[in-house]
């Protein structure tokens, strides 16, 4: 809604006298309105977006043109983007029918030309972006996405945007590696596990974390090391030297939230997992 003000002039025998000021106010009978499909987002992710076009008035509105700015902002001397735009991903529909396809210029701004919306009636565009590497990761970290519309008979552009943050919690994952190679009989066989977590919290006891392997070669006289700190049999984890089968308990160990470094020059996000790791090692 835009508002505009008026004052007029009276002038006689070469004296001036202003009048007091009006405001009024413009009403479009066009509204917009964007909604983000999902309200949460991960690395890699695809978001999809539903842009409403709704027409009170007896007049259509035609040839308007939509900038989406894709969650832009600036870092050093540019504009990084948190989202891109998924190619072909636009579906356009006026009065809920499918219509072909508009001009898309792909980038970043995201513009989409040719839009109509008739008298009475609505338009809606829905298309798909993907989450960038300059998308912030960090805990409570959101992306605020605008779209703008304007056009012949729009006083001033429309403009509505959706907000999305990043998924909170831990995402693990373990790697298993093997010192020596070769072992002989009664020789020593280590079994190194890096447990790592690229989300944004820690996993902590409420996670529950457990590790679970059946060593082949069964092991005997194993000792236990988390983080260079010995484990108790019993007390820190479970093993069977008959099968060979061996458990931390549960709840046994916390891993770190991975942190977060944006690069300058292009926005990316550097993620540096956190890291426990787990030794387990005995005779064969």
């Amino acid at each position: 809604m835009a508002s505009f003000t008026n004052q007029a002039t009276l002038s006689y025998n070469g004296v001036s006298v202003n009048s007091n000021v009006v405001t009024g106010q413009m009403i479009s009978p066009l509204s917009l309105t964007k909604t983000a499909v999902e309200d949460v987002y991960a690395p890699g992710d695809t978001v999809a977006y539903v842009i409403s076009l709704v027409n009170d008035g007896s007049v259509s509105y035609d040839d308007l043109a939509l900038t989406d700015d894709l969650g832009g902002y600036e870092i050093g001397t540019g504009t990084a983007y948190p989202l891109s735009y998924v190619e072909d991903s636009l579906r356009y529909f006026i009065n809920g029918v499918p219509q072909s396809a508009l001009a898309v210029t792909p980038g970043s701004p995201l513009v989409i030309t040719g839009i109509s919306v008739p008298a009475g009636g609505n338009a809606m565009l829905v298309y798909e972006t993907e989450v960038t590497a300059a998308a912030p990761l960090t805990a409570g970290s959101c992306i605020t996405n605008t779209a703008t519309v304007s056009g012949d008979g729009l006083s001033t552009p429309l403009e509505a945007s959706a907000r999305i943050c990043v998924q909170t919690g831990a995402e693990l994952s373990i790697v298993k590696s093997l010192f020596p190679t070769t072992v002989t009989p009664n020789g020593q066989l280590c079994y190194s596990f890096s447990i790592q977590n690229y989300g944004n919290e820690a996993a902590g006891a409420d996670a529950g974390i457990t590790v679970s392997d059946l060593f082949d070669p069964i092991l005997k006289n194993i000792s236990v090391m988390l983080d260079g700190q010995p484990l108790s049999l019993g007390t820190d984890y479970s093993y069977d030297q008959s099968s060979g089968k061996f458990d931390t308990v549960a709840g046994g160990m916390t891993v770190p939230a991975a942190t977060y470094a944006q690069t300058a020059s292009t926005g990316d996000w550097v993620v540096t997992p956190g890291e426990v790791t787990l030794v387990v090692q005995g005779t064969v």
